[in-house]
């Protein structure tokens, strides 16, 4: 049997084996069933299906709970469910660009750096994550957003720039015990070019540890967009929960705290039902749990 069979078959084991855990585990398959809701709400209000009129005055100021408006009204009459929905949109659309780039780049130079450990390669690498690491997040992160402000996307280019390194070191640690196994050495034996080495025979056997990263970073975003834009250096056009958090700092003092509950709650449970997930997913893919 070739070694890359033997990958092949290892890794249909794994997924196999991932399968029938994660079924078996009720907080995360609840905790997917409420995400897989908030997607639904978000790929709504993309395709225009609801959520509309999120910017039109539709009622009075702060009017109150209603079967017209569900969560009623903001200070200058605008429905709240309706730009809670909205924000849905923007969340997925900030978590999932983020997640995806950042495990992408993350998965780049880590296996680039595990492949060469030990090589200047792996030297930059390091000193790379060393120095991104080494700088406070929230500093750092909206360093970059208020340097690129005038910039639609200054957010996702200042969270990518930090989340990459986590991913790139816990790749590079899984490549440098990967390149060491047979079918490596009998691919190297043959003369294939490292680079088919790293992304043929390599990469895709650190695909579980990407899935369970990804998830993790798309918290991560959607959690520091709500930041970015409650201090006005995130979401600048549309509408997000941490603009709805920011835009309820008035109302709360005057009493009024419906937008700020919304934002709120919708994030709150969108992000413990993300890391419920993440945590079922990675003890799903954790071969050392049976």
């Amino acid at each position: 049997m070739s070694g890359q069979s033997t990958a092949a078959i290892r890794r249909e084991g794994l997924w196999s084996k991932a399968v029938y855990k994660f079924s078996r585990d009720r907080a995360g398959l609840v905790s997917l069933a409420i995400v897989s809701i908030y997607t639904i709400v978000a790929l709504g209000a993309w395709g225009g299906l609801w959520a509309t009129e999120w910017a039109d005055v539709t009622g009075g100021k702060w009017m109150p709970v209603s079967s017209e408006h569900w969560f009623g009204t903001n200070i200058i009459g605008q429905d709240i469910f309706q730009r809670a929905l909205f924000s849905t949109r923007t969340t997925f659309e900030v978590g999932f660009v983020v997640a995806l780039l950042a495990t992408a780049v993350g998965a780049l130079l880590g296996a680039v750096a595990g492949f060469f450990s030990g090589s200047w390669i792996d030297e930059i690498a390091l000193w790379m994550m060393g120095v991104l690491d080494s700088i406070p997040f929230y500093l750092f992160v909206a360093a970059i957003a208020f340097a690129l402000q005038d910039n639609p996307y200054a957010m996702h280019v200042a969270m990518i720039a930090t989340f990459w390194t986590t991913v790139a070191r816990l790749v590079r640690g899984e490549v440098i015990k990967l390149k060491s196994l047979e079918y490596v050495e009998a691919a190297h034996a043959i003369g294939v070019p490292e680079i088919v080495i790293i992304f043929r025979h390599i990469l895709p056997n650190t695909f579980h540890i990407l899935l369970v990263q990804g998830t993790i970073t798309f918290v991560a975003a959607i959690k520091s967009e709500v930041i970015l834009s409650f201090l006005g250096l995130g979401v600048k056009e549309g509408m997000s929960w941490g603009l709805m958090i920011s835009e309820s700092t008035m109302e709360v003092m005057a009493g009024f705290f419906n937008n700020f509950l919304a934002a709120s709650a919708f994030l709150f449970v969108l992000v413990m039902a993300f890391n419920m997930f993440s945590d079922a997913l990675q003890d799903a893919l954790d071969p050392k749990k049976v």
